[in-house]
């Protein structure tokens, strides 16, 4: 049986800025995507605390260190400069990987760095 399972997790993330011409997509520092193991292009769910909105897009790289997290293309209508949001994304695995498996979270300050981290 192949289990869904939460693979990583960007906790607490502060949203720096939104694109509605962008053809799609999130756009996130590739620090924190390395941090968690996230991949270009890799689809993730996202939940935004600030007005419940929760969406499904995918990610791209962003400059390191910039602390960027930016809504592109139609998912800026879902979220505002300022908004804290949790970037999810989960893999496949079978029952035995799965009761062993750990994701890799982290979780930020307001200004984007990492503030704690677990299961890296």
């Amino acid at each position: 049986m192949q289990l869904e399972v939460l693979k990583s997790k960007i906790h607490m993330a502060t949203v720096t800025d939104g694109d509605v011409i962008y053809e799609g997509s999130m756009t996130v520092d590739e620090n924190l995507m390395d941090r968690v193991g996230l991949l270009p292009y890799e689809k993730i769910l996202v939940g935004n605390m600030a007005n419940g909105n929760r969406f499904e897009t995918y990610v791209i790289p962003g400059e390191r260190g910039s602390g960027c997290i930016v809504l592109n293309g139609a998912t800026a209508h879902l979220g505002k400069r300022g908004d804290r949001i949790t970037v999810m994304n989960f893999a496949y695995m079978d029952s035995e990987e799965a009761k062993g498996w750990t994701p890799r979270v982290v979780v930020l300050n307001e200004d984007n760095t990492i503030k704690a981290e677990r299961g890296i």
